[in-house]
């Protein structure tokens, strides 16, 4: 062999050869350059900004550990961390075969163009290794080749690419986003850790922000590892503690405007500020609940993270926001800022509520519609001999009166029972001051033996707000997507997310405080609110079930035979309110301007401003 050829072998093992003692963090600190306004300025990454992700990436450059799970908020700075860091130094030091899993084929595309490629553009040390000007079979968006080895970027959703060529680095990045299969093939995560089978130095990175209790992929991970916590000592008495949202501390002023965010310690309860906290992260480390295992995982919030804009005090506002939704009965926004600032599952809760319970909730309305009511809505539900129908009441902050539920029979082949369900969407309902109240907008059940007599009855009764829809089961359905016409009487029909519907639905119902969210019903027979509306208002029940494997929830029926068109006339009646385009959110600048300048105002101001009112007592007016 030439000298010359010799030589090139020798300084390429030299470059490739990782030194004893450099870890990823270390490897990070030395050579790795920042993207954006901080590369042109020739910023370095620095982990003392962020030292809690120093012993997660020098974890995963351990050859001793085979897996290392990472279950944290979304602003800690995951994936520059633990993904991109861990690229930059198996290509620089420790060349191999690595797959990058994103979701989705068009996330990896995106994570390629967006986060790898420029942290090789901005990294010195890594720019010669890859080359992202000549498209080849080893250059491609989703496959880059660098001496000694390559990267793959793919989705969870490629069968193809996860059951390909061996790996010796798997880095998973958003787990709970994955789909239950990749095509026929199985379990994503299953298929990609088959391929690291011929490598003794293998390892598995899972990084995640978890989604639903029971259901999440980056939970069960975190509780079969050694479930590390990050822990900061406290600046009055030194005892190392988490930082947790128990111990939060806030205050507000007038205004209702958060002024103060400290957290308070759980050993000698001096109350400090964030900065005192912060100041102490230099000295933080990880404490274990296991440490005997051998599964290497850790948990963050975002209370632990540097990288938060606004800190703590963004945090807390957050929650107000999403805890004022909760309590009006719409739990989304709680459910994502429990994941994405927590950090951790969401547990569903079964919204179960018996029937028994809203009987006694009844109440006489000594009017057909109450005042507090914005907008009328109903909902309709289509059988082979009779409609059911329920009319609902909205006001502010969707709290909502039932005002008559009708069961209307007849041979849905004969015209008569069709004239008779339009006269009853037709009519007009009374308010005590004598304001006349017409029906805004109607979803009608599409399903069953009638569907082409439903799109043509809602067609010709568009200009009405009568819209045929069709239920669609899965908490990933969107609740009321855009319409199509996809129908042979090319009427506007829309899909409902009817579990998505249900579950919102359940929420409401469950709050027992008269306000934004509660559902009122009235006491009077005639209107139709009897033991069997209740019933079947009630009938079904959220159950977990495993399905290829995965854990879902679904809503089924708490007894084989009970009816539950009451359920599926309020889901649609609910569903209408979104679809009217009526906005029903609580008026701000009364109360709170008031309060601003220390001053209530009296007669119609005051009584214009909303309270909360307790159960049993008369409405004061919006």
């Amino acid at each position: 062999m030439k000298k010359a050829t010799v030589d090139l072998f020798t300084r390429i093992f030299k470059t490739l050869e990782p030194p004893p003692d450099l870890t990823i963090s270390e490897w990070a600190d030395r050579f790795r350059r920042l993207s954006g306004e901080a590369a042109s300025k020739g910023g370095a990454w620095d982990t003392d900004t962020a030292p809690y992700q120093r012993e997660i990436m020098d974890a995963i450059s351990d050859d001793s550990i085979r897996k290392v799970v990472v279950m944290s908020a979304a602003q800690i700075g995951k994936t520059d961390a633990f993904l991109l860091n861990t690229i930059g130094y198996y290509i620089h030091y420790d060349a191999c075969p690595i797959m990058l899993m994103q979701p989705t084929l068009s996330l990896a595309e995106t994570f390629s163009k967006d986060r790898l490629m420029p942290m090789v553009r901005d990294t010195p040390v890594l720019r010669g290794r890859i080359s992202d000007k000549a498209r080849t079979s080893g250059n491609t968006i989703f496959k880059k080749s660098f001496p000694g080895g390559r990267i793959t970027m793919t989705g969870a959703n490629s069968p193809t690419e996860l059951r390909s060529r061996p790996i010796r680095i798997l880095l998973a990045d958003e787990i709970d986003a994955y789909p239950a299969t990749a095509g026929n093939d199985g379990d994503p995560l299953v298929l990609g850790a088959k391929r690291l089978t011929t490598f003794w130095n293998r390892k598995e990175v899972y990084v995640s922000t978890p989604t639903v209790k029971g259901v999440s992929r980056i939970e069960v991970e975190y509780e079969n590892s050694t479930q590390e916590e990050w822990n900061v000592p406290c600046p009055s008495c030194g005892e190392y503690q988490p930082l947790t949202w128990g111990q939060i501390k806030f205050d507000r002023d007038e205004a209702g405007e958060v002024t103060g965010v400290s957290h308070v310690c759980k050993h000698c309860g001096v109350i400090s500020t964030e900065y005192e906290w912060k100041e102490q992260f230099i000295n933080g480390k990880y404490v274990a609940k296991h440490p005997e295992r051998k599964v290497r995982g850790f948990h963050l919030n975002s209370l632990a993270s540097t990288l938060t804009p606004l800190g703590w005090k963004q945090i807390v506002k957050d929650f107000l926001v999403a805890d004022e939704e909760r309590k009006k009965g719409n739990v989304e926004l709680y459910k994502a800022w429990t994941n994405t600032e927590l950090g951790e599952t969401w547990e569903e809760e079964g919204h179960q509520i018996e029937a028994s319970v809203l009987m006694k909730r009844r109440q006489k309305y000594n009017c057909e519609v109450p005042e507090d009511v914005v907008v009328l809505t109903a909902g309709v539900d289509t059988q082979d001999d009779r409609f059911e129908a329920e009319v609902v009441g909205w006001g502010v902050g969707y709290e909502s009166w039932g005002i008559r539920y009708a069961k209307i029979y007849g041979d849905l082949k004969l015209p008569e029972v069709w004239e008779k369900l339009d006269e009853f969407l037709q009519q007009t309902f009374e308010k005590k001051d004598g304001t006349m109240m017409k029906i805004k907008c109607v979803c009608m059940d599409s399903g069953g033996h009638f569907h082409n007599e439903v799109y043509k009855f809602c067609k010709a009764r568009y200009h009405r707000g009568i819209f045929a829809i069709r239920g669609k089961g899965g908490a990933d359905v969107p609740y009321v997507p855009r319409p199509t016409k996809n129908n042979r009487v090319k009427a506007y029909l829309f899909t409902l997310g009817v579990d998505t519907g249900k579950s919102l639905m359940f929420q409401r119902l469950v709050i027992d405080e008269e306000g934004p969210g509660y559902c009122h019903f009235p006491r009077e027979e005639e209107k139709g609110y009897d033991k069997d509306y209740f019933k079947g208002l009630t009938a079904e029940k959220m159950v977990l079930h495993y399905k290829k494997g995965r854990p879902v929830f679904e809503w089924e029926l708490k007894q084989k035979g009970m009816r539950n068109e009451p359920l599926d006339c309020r889901n649609y009646a609910q569903a209408a309110v979104a679809i009217s385009g009526v906005t029903l959110k609580e008026k701000k600048g009364r109360k709170e301007k008031a309060q601003e300048s220390g001053q209530e105002k009296a007669g119609g101001q005051q009584a214009a401003v909303r309270k909360r009112r307790k159960r049993g007592q008369r409405s004061g007016g919006i």
